[in-house]
């Protein structure tokens, strides 16, 4: 089922307004090295699922072999615009089935729509049943325990097009194990402004639940903590801590 998200289908456009891949350099140097350094055999293989617009895999095409998932259409095509040597598929992170397997499965920028506890283990099964013996996982995600209210600014001009986007990214006490995504766009072509905005809810489990879900799926895994990745589009005081976990199955 695709999604319906307007900012990854009807505004997947501004996304060369507001993100480079070459911004992501540092960051997949970061994911390959550790990779190569968790896996015994050589990676050859990558799953990326939940690829986006395939900004990641600008950098993972230049060692690995690499299929994308998407749920959304919108960022199905900008990926395939980005890296046509690629192949991306249409599909659910939860339910998706390629009856294919792969050195290493890497989640590193959309594990938080997994909203439910059931949500994020069929995730966790799809990586598992997608993996050689041995295969190595690596997903991006955040722990209750480190994640905290914040905001973010972006924005990007080409010729008479104007793209701004503010997130706010809001923990509500009254919802436990999410927090609130809010997005607002202010475009303006030749002047004229549309604005639109659009609301959706992520996951937001402790770490012993992440330990108990990998652990319960085959897997033996590590933690790295990542920060500062996106310091620069934060506003005020706010902190991004984010968690790699890392590890092979078993």
């Amino acid at each position: 089922m695709a999604s319906n998200w307007i900012s990854y289908n009807e505004l997947a456009w501004t996304e060369d307004f507001l993100a480079d891949p070459k911004d992501y350099e540092d960051e997949l140097n970061g994911y390959i090295g550790l990779i190569n350094s968790t896996s015994k055999a050589p990676v050859n293989t990558i799953l990326h699922l939940g690829c986006g617009a395939g900004g990641h895999d600008f950098y993972f095409k230049n060692h690995y072999t690499v299929t994308g998932v998407d749920i959304s259409i919108g960022m199905l095509e900008k990926a395939k615009v980005t890296n046509p040597e690629i192949e991306y598929v249409e599909g659910d992170m939860r339910t998706i089935r390629l009856n294919r397997r792969f050195d290493c499965v890497v989640i590193p920028d959309s594990i938080d729509y997994m909203v439910t506890l059931d949500d994020l283990k069929q995730a966790i099964q799809t990586s598992a049943i997608h993996l050689k013996p041995s295969g190595v996982l690596m997903i991006v995600g955040k722990t209750k325990e480190t994640f905290q209210n914040n905001n973010f600014a972006y924005t990007g001009e080409k010729g008479d097009t104007h793209v701004t986007l503010m997130e706010n990214n809001y923990i509500n006490p009254y919802v436990p194990n999410t927090y609130e995504i809010t997005m607002l766009y202010l475009i303006r072509q030749k002047g004229k402004l549309s604005k639109y905005i659009e609301e959706s809810k992520a996951g937001l489990f402790p770490k012993e639940t992440w330990d108990e879900v990998l652990k319960n799926a085959g897997f033996n895994m590590e933690i790295r903590n990542l920060d500062g990745i996106y310091d620069e589009y934060l506003l005020g005081e706010g902190e991004y801590p984010l968690t790699i976990f890392i590890g092979k199955k078993e």
